[in-house]
């Protein structure tokens, strides 16, 4: 009586697809970085690269059990344009307060306080 080569009833025939199961952290990634640019600009965009990173380090480390790579890329890719958009709105407020603050010594009034901040 000989052992058949497959004995292991757990064991998947060759050709059945195998299914990973996706990231839980590569979601909330993806979610984080779409309700960034709907509903919390700052906070979203935070977490949605905090949880991207994990994301990745978990598939990474999965050794192939988990899926979800492209939704935490994306997930930080969202975030982190939010987060340049916010440092650039920073740099251009305080562009402006100095701008204005200097027009305000210097007296400038009418047209050529227009012509001072289009230059």
């Amino acid at each position: 009586m000989s052992i058949p080569e497959n004995s292991n009833p757990y064991n998947m025939p060759p050709g059945m697809p195998v299914y990973r199961r996706n990231s839980t952290l590569a979601i909330v990634s993806l979610i984080c970085g779409l309700a960034t640019w709907f509903f919390i600009p700052v906070i979203g965009a935070l977490a949605a690269v905090i949880t991207g990173h994990l994301a990745k380090k978990e598939i990474r480390e999965s050794n192939g059990a988990l899926s979800g790579d492209g939704m935490a890329i994306t997930g930080l890719v969202l975030g982190y344009i939010q987060l340049g958009f916010v440092v650039l709105g920073i740099i251009a407020v305080v562009v402006f307060l100095v701008a204005v603050s200097a027009g305000v010594t210097r007296g400038l009034t009418g047209p050529s306080a227009l012509a001072f901040f289009m230059v």
